[in-house]
């Protein structure tokens, strides 16, 4: 019988031990119980797991159980090559080890003691196998009352079995849980798409701005050319984008779209390209980024104006290579993606500013459409309008027949800062304000629409006429709708009720400038 307790006891505490690994299932649960009740057991003054990261093949502490709780925290930022000290050795050759004084064996790896203040004398050390090979080692230093016996070593490294399988055991179960939260994910990711299928007629136009758009669009669905979409937030491109890939040979294969300008640099790269397991602080296994999300299918590079100069380079190379490389991998991959930007910057003038780089830029930019903003196709306001009447009608229970010709004259007149996105809010807000059956009046638009100071006329300073007021008016008025209109006769007519060559008449005779 050696010093300590009975076999008796041990086998009765490996008994209870393993009860308790049976009914803990997350690591973050099981790892504590673990070192405390071995440590206990063998009546030792310090117990570690040492866990293997392949990646970097180092070993590390996740969890130590010290006589101080000044030395524990130390221990969370040790980690050493995975071949080194007396526990790199137990990893490699898959032995356990008894060492009674560790200052005679030349393995012994001092920097540990001197990062943790520790005074290591004897140690116990043993693999933590599974079926899948070792993952790490358990280790014991110091015997509270003599020394480490052989026992006392056969008894530990019948325990790291129970121990590794316990381990094995919970991150499986981590795997399922992080699977099962991918699967639900993949899940409403599909939901969204279905959904978004369904709102291509959103995209709506009658002039010749959107006419201008359709056509672009037409000639870019079949082929895997490279689309930049240029235009004002809120004037539908992510819409436009959705639609170029389901409406062509793409459109079976998945729709990813990321917005560039709402992460930072280094999570951004870790989302489009992955990672590798080990490759950062929280990269606990590998991961697929979005361009391999994408795979066969299209991403949606929103806001692409926002890259730094750092990952400009990496989308440059994808776009160059048809490769992408995980964060700390060597190995490149191979990626078929269609690549749609956006952008509501002037990149041109960023690439002569030297802030955006020209190659990248001539890359994204093979086929660029620009989205008009809603002020230069105020034709389509109606259609519009009437659209997001019916549908916010049907969001909210209402029946609302429609809007008033004297609350459309504001909306028309309206510059719209925040194109289609904003006009669908207004309209929104205006169905829940209005009576059920009754149709949108101007008393349920908001104030800053009634009141925006967008068509202001000047009045006749000097007495004149009624006649002489009225031209003096007119001519005010229809130059302010030719200015709204960036000199475009033709939506301006529609805004006057007119036809295009009376419009026409009406700018020679009051000498207006047609910019």
């Amino acid at each position: 019988m050696n010093d300590g307790v009975s076999s008796v006891a041990k086998l009765s505490l490996l008994f209870e031990l393993s009860r308790a690994f049976s009914a803990l299932i997350t690591l973050d649960e099981l790892l504590p119980c673990i070192i405390a009740q071995t440590k206990g057991v063998l009546q030792a003054e310090s117990c570690a797991l040492l866990l293997l990261d392949e990646a970097r093949q180092e070993l590390y502490f996740p969890v130590t159980s010290d006589m101080s709780s000044e030395i524990e925290t130390r221990f969370k930022d040790i980690r050493f090559p995975a071949d080194k000290g007396i526990a790199g050795w137990v990893l490699q050759q898959m032995k356990a080890m008894r060492v009674a004084d560790v200052s005679q064996d030349a393995r012994f790896y001092p920097e540990v003691d001197r990062q943790t203040g520790m005074h290591t004398r004897g140690l116990l050390c043993a693999p933590l196998r599974t079926r899948h090979g070792v993952i790490g080692v358990i280790e014991l230093r110091n015997k509270v009352l003599g020394t480490f016996t052989e026992e006392d070593l056969r008894f530990l490294d019948a325990l790291a079995g129970s121990i590794a399988i316990a381990i094995d055991n919970a991150r499986f179960y981590q795997q399922v849980r992080q699977s099962e939260a991918r699967l639900q994910e993949e899940v409403a990711t599909l939901q969204r798409e279905m959904a978004h299928r369904q709102q291509f007629e959103e995209i709506m136009g009658t002039g010749p701005a959107m006419a201008r758009v359709f056509s672009l669009m037409d000639s870019a669905i079949p082929s895997p050319i490279t689309v930049l979409l240029e235009g004002e937030t809120g004037t539908g491109k992510e819409l436009i984008a959705r639609a170029i890939h389901y409406h062509g040979p793409r459109k079976d294969r998945p729709f990813v779209a990321v917005n560039c300008g709402a992460l930072p640099d280094t999570l951004l790269e870790s989302e489009l390209f992955g990672h590798k397991k080990g490759a950062f602080t929280g990269a606990v296994q590998d991961k697929a980024g979005l361009f391999e999300a994408a795979h066969g299918g299209t991403i949606f590079l929103d806001e692409v104006g926002e890259t730094t100069a750092a990952m400009q380079v990496k989308l440059l190379r994808v776009l160059q290579e048809g490769e992408i490389r995980r964060l700390g991998e060597t190995q490149p991959r191979r990626v078929d993606v269609r690549v749609i930007s956006a952008t509501n910057q002037d990149l041109q003038e960023k690439v002569r500013q030297k802030r955006f780089r020209e190659d990248l830029y001539y890359r994204i930019s093979v086929f660029p459409i620009r989205v008009p903003p809603l002020h230069e196709r105020r034709e389509d306001l109606p259609v519009l309008v009437a659209h997001f009447v019916r549908r916010s009608s049907d969001k909210l229970g209402k029946h609302i027949p429609g809007i008033t010709s004297q609350a459309l004259e504001p909306l028309m007149h309206y510059p719209w800062p925040g194109n289609v996105r904003e006009l669908e809010n207004e309209i929104e807000r205006a169905v829940a304000l209005t009576p059920d059956g009754s149709p949108i009046t101007p008393e349920y638009l908001s104030e800053r629409i009634l009141r925006h100071p967008s068509l202001r006329v000047a009045l006749p300073t000097e007495a004149s006429s009624l006649r002489q007021a009225r031209l003096a008016f007119e001519r005010e008025y229809v130059g302010e709708l030719l200015r709204q209109n960036q000199g475009n006769a033709v939506r301006t007519a529609k805004v006057l009720g007119i036809s295009r060559q009376m419009l026409q008449q009406k700018i020679k005779a009051y000498g207006l400038r047609v910019q």
